[in-house]
């Protein structure tokens, strides 16, 4: 009984430490998103466009 007390205790630790690290990691993604909020939106059109698509005609 003591070794699956210690397997689940070592267990336990592993998902506190794994859940630390993701609550971390989302606060630093969050934070590096507040920092910059105009970046956020700003994205290349290229990347919505297929790579063989025309571009429209620049008219003036």
């Amino acid at each position: 009984m003591f070794e699956y007390e210690i397997a689940t205790a070592v267990h336990s630790a592993d998902l506190m430490r794994e859940a630390a690290e993701y609550r971390a990691a989302r606060s630093a993604g969050k934070a590096h998103r507040a920092s910059s909020p105009d970046q956020e939106h700003v994205r290349r059109v290229r990347t919505f466009r297929s790579r063989f698509a025309r571009s429209a005609p620049h008219t003036a």
